[in-house]
């Protein structure tokens, strides 16, 4: 799916992932991030995680996204909730944003839902792992399989079943990447829901209100087949989740 896509389908969203409000909090409460701590957001969408821990907890950093759209509504969410001080959003490529980035600086660096900026699980976690302080943690948002998929519900989830592994599998890449699986925060079927199932009718206004536009008949085809594909394959076959990591000791 095009940027586009993403930014007119989650115009309504906070949370750019299956993730519901209390999913985000709970992920605060577990990492107990304190006043000061220092967080780098990689791929951080509408910057929520960051701007809700800063006014939650006290913590500082930077989002860092592709979009233009997402990094305004950044903005204006850090603004609204008074960290704008705290908090800062940068538009680059996540990759390299961390690979210019000063070395052993974050507390936490985060990169939910979007592997794909180091090519996949493990080359995101070799891009992170060189900004944290000692001690510090990484949080990884990942999709897994749930069940082994048939060949139809991979191809319709745009899927590569070898690609897209089991949560045990997940943990077992993390283990072989030099992590320490600390703690985790699943989706489930309802919060899939929430983030799936609700873009539906903002697609669905936007293409009432903009029945010229060239990109209508892509994402009336986008809304069409995303439809079926969560309600017919998602539901069962695709998990998503928060992961905990720290380095492993050598």
């Amino acid at each position: 799916m095009s940027l586009r896509f993403h930014e007119i389908a989650e115009s309504r969203h906070r949370i750019l992932n299956p993730f519901t409000d209390d999913k985000l909090d709970t992920l605060g409460e577990i990492c107990r991030p304190g006043a000061g701590t220092r967080v780098l957001d990689l791929a951080c969408g509408k910057g929520e995680l960051l701007a809700r821990w800063s006014a939650r907890y006290g913590v500082q950093g930077t989002g860092v996204d592709i979009s233009d759209v997402f990094l305004d509504a950044a903005a204006a969410r850090a603004a609204e909730l008074g960290v704008s001080d705290r908090v800062g959003f940068a538009r680059a490529d996540a990759a390299e944003y961390a690979e210019g980035a000063e070395k052993g600086a974050y507390d936490v660096v985060s990169c939910m839902g979007a592997t794909w900026i180091g090519g996949g699980l493990a080359g995101t976690l070799d891009l992170m792992r060189p900004l944290l302080r000692e001690g510090g943690l990484i949080l990884v948002g990942e999709v897994f399989w749930n069940a082994v998929p048939t060949p139809e519900a991979a191809e319709a989830l745009h899927a590569d079943p070898e690609a897209c592994p089991s949560l045990a599998d997940t943990a077992e890449a993390m283990e072989a990447a030099g992590y320490d699986l600390l703690d985790m925060v699943l989706a489930n079927a309802d919060s899939w829901d929430r983030y799936v199932a609700s873009q539906w009718w903002t697609v669905s206004d936007w293409l009432r209100d903009n029945p010229g536009d060239p990109d209508a008949p892509g994402l009336r085809e986008f809304l069409r087949k995303g439809r079926r594909a969560h309600l017919e394959f998602g539901r069962r076959y695709l998990g998503w989740g928060v992961f905990v990591l720290r380095p492993s000791l050598p």
